[in-house]
């Protein structure tokens, strides 16, 4: 299934000023032309392009660059922006945000713990703390007076909001509260679509329609939105488990495949997985449902889905999720690295060991978590293998006694260690000899474990 043709940077350069002024990053306009192909700069950073008599360039280059997936800002989220099927194809833009609803039925006390609970927590990964990142106050208690107070309360945090409410009426009191704030509004459905259109024009908010398993109608409704000027909409075509499995992962994949393919511009929308909905299967252990949403969320990630909802407040939940979207979202052509050189884990001093690693973000990560669950302060030198791991760049001739030699004789560790004794990865062992005879046999080589899990059990028994 072909995506719509890639655009090269010819193709781009032939639209730009060609004045190499200087002013945007790369300086000259054919790397300009080649880093928009290429996604990671944008047409705002031409200055001469936005100048008088240039918009007849402008609006082609614009028109050229829009992704089949149109990106949506939601407060200062973005949402959507998908250029391909398939990840491999290219790399996926703007990783899925994660809401959590806060049901207008909850108690103050309850809705300020579960507030709090989504601004407290994170996940450190590979170098980075992950999150939650949306709130989506709820109306289920019939009463628009509790709405509005959970609304008000979302208010005060700093997350962006997706209003959750089909009553044109509640939802207009909601909004006028958080007009700013850009929230999405959630949803227009076909029983209500008149009226929640009306609101997103009148307060030029986000809408998300809402047709379960009917995507003819939901394709009807995003017709009409277009043709009445809104060109901000979402798409949930419904979410189920069990035996609505089959058809929601259905529903996800036609719409991103036509999407992509260009077919069909009234598709060409992010989506959002609603899987909260799987709690209003009621009569069942809290725990199944947690589960089943979570399989489901994990599931739509994967196909497609731009926005999810989540219910669940479990930690175990949110944990898989949050991990999944990380990996989706890197960009596959390039290996997840840090910088090459020397680090310092912990309070060192001239006894400390000196430590030897690979660059592969997870490696390093790893290592270093390891050093300090050892509580011996460590010098760590990170050698350049390009972003792979040890084993993988011991294969690839990546990590070499040469290469270690190197990083060891550029990080200057000499000057701030008194003793000559460098611990290498165990699956280096084969460079010990090497490696001394590279470093004028001023350094012992120690051979360390082949897990890092091993380091605090190797220096408790061998750095005295």
């Amino acid at each position: 299934m072909a995506a719509k043709k890639k655009i090269g940077p010819l193709d781009i350069y032939a639209l730009l000023p060609k004045t190499n002024c200087g002013k945007c990053e790369p300086g000259v306009c054919m790397a300009f032309a080649a880093r928009l192909a290429e996604r990671t700069i944008s047409l705002e950073e031409c200055p001469p392009l936005w100048e008088k008599g240039q918009e007849a360039n402008l609006k082609k280059l614009q028109e050229m660059l829009k992704p089949p997936v149109k990106e949506v800002k939601i407060g200062d989220i973005k949402v959507g922006g998908q250029l391909v099927v398939r990840r491999h194809e290219y790399r996926y833009f703007n990783p899925v945000p994660l809401a959590l609803t806060l049901e207008d039925t909850l108690s103050e006390v309850d809705l300020l713990k579960r507030i709090k609970k989504v601004e407290e927590y994170g996940y450190s990964y590979i170098g980075k703390t992950l999150r939650l990142d949306m709130l989506a106050p709820r109306y289920v208690s019939g009463d628009p007076s509790k709405f509005e107070a959970t609304v008000r309360k979302a208010s005060l945090t700093k997350f962006p909001l997706v209003l959750w409410c089909t009553d044109p009426g509640v939802m207009e009191k909601a909004v006028s509260l958080v007009k700013d704030r850009r929230p999405l509004l959630y949803a227009a459905t076909k029983e209500n679509w008149k009226e929640m259109g009306e609101l997103a024009l009148k307060y030029q908010c986000p809408l998300a329609l809402y047709s379960p398993f009917d995507l003819k109608t939901l394709k009807s409704m995003a017709k009409t939105m277009m043709n009445w000027g809104l060109q901000d909409l979402l798409l949930d075509p419904g979410a189920g488990f069990g035996e609505m499995l089959k058809e929601t992962v259905n529903c996800f994949t036609v719409l991103r495949n036509t999407a992509i393919r260009g077919e069909d511009p009234e598709v060409g929308f992010p989506l959002i997985a609603s899987v909260a909905r799987v709690w209003e299967d009621g009569g069942r252990k809290p725990e199944e449902l947690a589960w089943e949403e979570t399989a489901l969320a994990t599931i739509l990630m994967v196909r497609y889905a731009d926005l999810i909802i989540l219910k669940s407040e479990e930690i175990w939940t949110w944990l898989p999720l949050i991990i999944l979207r990380e990996n989706i979202y890197t960009d596959p052509r390039k290996p997840v690295s840090v910088e090459p050189g020397m680090r310092a884990i912990g309070e060192v001093n001239e006894n400390s060991p000196v430590m030897v690693t690979s660059n592969f973000a997870l490696t390093y990560f790893t290592v270093a978590s390891d050093i300090e669950n050892s509580k011996v302060p460590s010098y760590l030198i990170v050698v350049d293998t390009g972003g792979l791991s040890v084993e993988s760049s011991i294969a690839g001739r990546k990590m070499t006694a040469q290469t270690i030699a190197d990083a060891i004789k550029a990080s200057n560790v000499k000057e701030k260690v008194k003793h000559r004794k460098v611990i290498l990865p165990g699956m280096a062992a084969r460079y010990k000899g090497e490696l001394e005879e590279l470093l004028g046999f001023e350094w012992e080589v120690m051979i360390g474990p082949r897990d890092s899990s091993g380091i605090p059990k190797f220096l408790a028994e061998h750095w005295k």
